[in-house]
């Protein structure tokens, strides 16, 4: 089994780095594998709402890392997003990457477990959660929780590394992860897969 952690933040072994490295070695002692999958400091575009995807199979835009994404979705089991807080939410381009993710790519991330994480330097972390966990929840993703909001405080990497309380609740959100995953294959082994979903019903309030 495999969870796919994307590093929303531009520095690639930052505070949103740490975190995540401490998520994956928590997932390693639970015999999961893990991949950390940084956006980087390229422009990350928006969603237009062309609906290409639905046509191509891809989103239209394939300049930047979220096709790439969407392909390791597939073979992956769980997602962990990251996100540093840039004014008391995600930053832009993480929120850009996750809207392209899920209108090209969600029904290959339906059912699997996930989760997010937030760094910063003091406040806005549970706003940023709250944005991210948003994406899971609309399409139909058990949510992973911890012993805490899953976030971490500091200005650089030096600082999360003191943040004992922090680095504790990402390892419990990986120990959490890896028993999520295994009780979901125990289930598809004795029969159980996840629910046959209604057709879409979508309401226009517009009358």
């Amino acid at each position: 089994m495999k969870v796919l952690m994307i590093n929303g933040s531009p520095h690639a072994e930052g505070c949103t780095y740490t975190a995540l490295s401490e998520i994956a070695k928590a997932l390693k002692e639970e015999g999961i594998d893990s991949e950390i999958l940084q956006i980087g400091t390229g422009a990350i575009h928006g969603c237009i709402g062309c609906g290409g995807c639905g046509k191509l199979g891809h989103c239209v835009f394939t300049e930047d890392p979220v096709c790439q994404a969407v392909e390791k979705a597939k073979e992956s089991d769980g997602l962990i997003v990251g996100s540093p807080v840039y004014y008391a939410s995600p930053n832009g381009s993480i929120l850009s990457f996750l809207d392209r993710m899920f209108c090209s790519g969600g029904k290959y991330l339906a059912y699997k477990p996930a989760a997010a994480i937030a760094s910063a330097r003091r406040a806005g972390t549970t706003a940023t959660l709250d944005a991210l966990n948003k994406y899971f929840l609309f399409n139909k993703m058990p949510v992973v929780s911890s012993n805490y909001w899953n976030m971490v405080h500091g200005s650089c990497a030096e600082d999360v590394a003191q943040d004992l309380e922090g680095l504790q609740i990402m390892r419990t959100l990986g120990h959490n992860m890896a028993w999520m995953l295994k009780c979901i294959e125990a289930g598809k082994q004795q029969g159980i897969d996840h629910p046959v979903g209604e057709t879409k019903i979508k309401t226009n309030f517009i009358r």
